[in-house]
């Protein structure tokens, strides 16, 4: 009978999954973002993947914790989906509801394979999320806040500097500070959101040949520490943020193939500097030949890949924890072999989902400085997708970067949360545009 349960989940799952993704889809391609009856659809098939998912590991664990887990879950979902709209009229609540389904999928596979880790990310989400309530008012209400260009630039290199110094080595690489047994912070992590606050107003104020080269200084600099810390991955996604940046800012392609260029030659110079990134490389080209140790991860990620197929082995029924780290680098790969590769598709439009609205929202606004902020916090956000998911599908070698709002981490999932309501208060402020134009092409009627 379990069987059948498992099984019978596993479909519901994705149709709910699947029909919460068309349905966004159509809101975000035909500008119905704000659609009352389609965003309510959109947040119950978010509450029954919810019950289904979380009942179906109960059965199969046989766990009363899985319950607990859900009516959590639920409060979650009624915070996020619910109460910011009643405190913020003009928020887009498209956005709130794709990162309601990708925080449920991201909790549901992190319970899966931890209850006491699921419970803690659990946690750092809804404060993270407690935290955000307050961005958009200060942004809307304080706008002093773009005046701080280079207290910003300053915080963030003194931050990565100190982890450079005074940082906990992990697999390597000087990520984060630890203050108690399972409690630490990755500076990195919060500094991507001081980068973008620090380009988006040094940038709108003049975007000529010689800002961008002073501004190319300071982001080298960052850069360049999270280099020395051996985080690379964190040093892609600056760079590439950066870049696209410029672009936005100057309008000038020259600037990206001369990113492009530069991003390269950076690669090679790593590549031939640094031990691990050879390793990752080489297991990256050939995994079967270092599958008793550098390629263990990939290969294992690959069969998870293969055993679960299209529509996944089932939740339960695989075998994640063959993977190193599955948790934070590849729970992916975890999704796709137990929910399926058609649910891990599903995900990635989500994520593509997110880019678009950021972009659209850049595209609508006409000051320049709220234009590059969400522009800004849509690239490094859809690049993080591509190295985590692409790390995953062995398109690329493996980075060690998380997946926003699914893989386990509380410093990136508060500092994910942090930029979608940075982006809220952007789209209430497109919104009091378009009402000052409405009221104003009324007057002139």
């Amino acid at each position: 009978m379990q069987e059948y349960i498992v099984e019978l989940a596993g479909y519901g799952i994705l149709f709910c999954v699947a029909l919460f993704t068309v349905s966004s889809l159509i809101g975000v391609l035909f500008d119905e973002e704000n659609h009352p009856w389609l965003n309510l659809f959109c947040s119950l098939l978010i509450a029954a993947t919810q019950v289904i998912l979380f009942l179906d590991l109960a059965i199969v664990y046989q766990s009363i914790e899985y319950l607990f887990l859900l009516a959590f879950m639920l409060i979650l979902l009624f915070v996020l989906v619910g109460m910011t709209p009643l405190l913020y009229e003009d928020c887009s609540r498209m956005l709130l509801n794709l990162c309601g389904m990708m925080i449920s999928l991201g909790i549901g596979m992190i319970s899966r394979l931890s209850t006491d880790k699921s419970f803690k990310q659990y946690m750092i989400i809804l404060c993270s999320l407690m935290l955000s309530f307050l961005i958009p008012f200060f942004i809307l209400k304080w706008r002093g806040f773009r005046k701080l260009t280079w207290l910003y630039c300053a915080a963030g290199i003194l931050l990565l500097a100190g982890v450079l110094f005074a940082g906990k080595v992990v697999n390597g690489s000087k990520l984060n500070f630890s203050f108690a047994e399972g409690v630490s912070i990755q500076p990195s992590e919060f500094v991507k959101l001081l980068f973008l606050f620090f380009l988006a107003s040094f940038l709108s104020r003049n975007s000529g040949f010689r800002s961008v080269a002073v501004s190319a200084v300071f982001a080298g600099l960052h850069v360049i520490i999270l280099v020395l810390s051996k985080d690379l991955g964190s040093a892609l996604i600056f760079f590439a943020g950066y870049v696209f940046l410029v672009f936005a800012a100057t309008g000038n392609p020259l600037y990206l193939l001369a990113g492009g260029a530069g991003g390269t030659a950076a690669a090679y110079v790593a590549f031939r500097l640094f031990r691990h990134v050879q390793i990752r490389y080489f297991a990256w080209r050939d995994p079967w030949k270092y599958i008793e140790r550098e390629g263990w991860a990939i290969t294992q990620s690959m069969f998870a890949f293969g055993s679960g197929s299209w529509f996944g082995m089932g939740l339960g029924k695989g075998n994640p924890k063959s993977i190193p780290f599955v948790e934070q680098d590849f729970i992916f790969t975890c999704i796709c072999e137990e929910l399926g590769v058609c649910v891990g598709i599903c995900l990635i439009l989500m994520t593509l989902m997110v880019f678009l609205i950021a972009c659209k929202m850049a595209y609508r606004m006409k000051d320049k400085y709220f234009q590059l902020l969400a522009f800004g916090i849509g690239c490094m956000y859809i690049f993080q997708v591509f190295l985590t998911v692409g790390g995953g599908i062995t398109l690329i070698p493996l980075t060690g970067v998380t997946l926003p709002f699914v893989s386990y981490g509380g410093s990136s999932s508060t500092v994910t949360m942090f930029m979608i309501f940075v982006l809220q208060a952007i789209e209430m402020r497109c919104a009091a545009e378009r009402r000052t134009v409405h009221e104003g092409n009324e007057k002139e009627r």
